[in-house]
């Protein structure tokens, strides 16, 4: 309410055209724009495996284009912003969300979202450190589940109470009164949401928004591909990591998404340039924040 919201601040200055797609298009399913981009998986193989011979590190794909995203976000603050109730706002964070088996060997005991706030200023290192921490505080039986597990076991323990609280919820949001506990805690409100379908067999996917909450960006990791290149005159296979993207077009321009996509794109072609912190850290204007570093092993 007047502007402010525990997950963010309204911005001021908007240029006419991004400020009317909101009206054009009030909700977030009404702007969704898929894009489809194929990732060098020889180079983020090799990469990895030099990491773990070199520097007995230990990374993933998923964890290198997180942090790519971090890095890019870096650059454009703008992508980082979210529209509610036709307005505006500065997120408060950088935050991803996915979701996990409790249980790797066991599909029986379900899924559970885990969602991780990063530093602007984070390496690959630090990203993998906070995924890797958040996933161990959340998979397994013993964890107890996490706040959202708990919140839905309550929920559904009372028939039609998941109705009202939705609703209420769904209320408090639009005017910015929803309780910062719920913000800090649910999945719907980062800025990426990230899905491994390879990890299940399936291709990728060009995943939706959520309506509920204020996930701007959806990217959908897929089975490996080969596709037949030419290089230095010769035919081969290559092999390559398909994402689908999703973005919500009222968050900023075009040219800022094209940017930041250019930077992404760049940072997933030389992963080792997310070894350092980045030289300058861009915020928008007045509004900066930051996450304490992960302690490491």
């Amino acid at each position: 309410m007047f502007g402010r919201r525990p997950d963010g601040r309204r911005v001021k200055g908007i240029d006419p055209v991004v400020r009317i797609t909101s009206y054009i298009m009030p909700m977030r399913c009404d702007a969704q724009v898929f894009l489809k981009h194929r990732l060098d998986l020889e180079t983020l193989f090799d990469y990895i495996r030099r990491q773990k011979l070199e520097k007995n590190e230990s990374l993933t794909y998923m964890q290198i284009i997180i942090a790519a995203y971090v890095r890019a976000i870096s650059r454009n603050p703008q992508v980082n912003r979210f529209v509610v109730n036709k307005q505006l706002f500065a997120r408060n964070n950088c935050s991803a969300a996915f979701t996990i088996l409790k249980d790797p060997h066991n599909i029986d005991l379900g899924e559970t979202v885990v969602k991780i706030k990063f530093d602007l200023t984070d390496t690959v290192y630090d990203v993998r450190d906070r995924i890797n921490a958040a996933i161990e505080a959340n998979r397994g039986e013993q964890s107890g589940g996490n706040f959202v597990d708990k919140l839905l076991g309550v929920v559904f323990a009372v028939p039609g109470l998941a109705t009202l609280v939705v609703s209420a919820v769904r209320l408090l949001d639009r005017y910015g009164l929803a309780p910062a506990v719920l913000m800090d805690e649910l999945p719907f409100y980062v800025g990426m949401y990230i899905t491994n379908t390879a990890s299940i067999k399936l291709h990728d996917v060009n995943h939706h928004l959520y309506n509920w909450g204020n996930v701007g960006l959806f990217f959908g990791m897929g089975l490996e591909e080969r596709v037949a290149v030419v290089e230095k005159g010769e035919a081969r296979m290559k092999r390559y990591l398909p994402l689908g993207i999703t973005a919500d077009e009222r968050v900023c321009s075009g040219a800022h998404y094209a940017r930041f996509f250019n930077d992404m794109r760049r940072l997933l072609e030389h992963p080792e340039l997310l070894e350092q912190p980045p030289e300058e850290v861009r915020f928008d204007e007045g509004y900066e924040y930051h996450e304490p570093k992960p302690k490491r092993g």
